[in-house]
């Protein structure tokens, strides 16, 4: 089964979000996650299930400074 390809950009959207959420500026992350494309959006959201995790969590995760909520 293959999956979806993430671009390269989609990849800078995704840390600079992680990044805006550890910085705690919620705006950020959330305008930086909206400039990902489809294809790469499901790509990401594949691969964090293939690891037992989604979006929320590890944006929780990132905000609380690497430990669960």
């Amino acid at each position: 089964m293959t999956h979806p390809a993430i671009r390269p950009l989609a990849a800078v959207h995704l840390r600079e979000a992680l990044t805006a959420a550890a910085d705690h500026q919620p705006a950020a992350a959330l305008a930086a996650l909206m400039h990902i494309d489809n294809e790469s959006w499901q790509a990401i959201t594949g691969r964090l299930a293939l690891l037992g995790t989604d979006l929320l969590d590890v944006l929780a995760t990132t905000t609380n400074g690497g430990t669960t909520p």
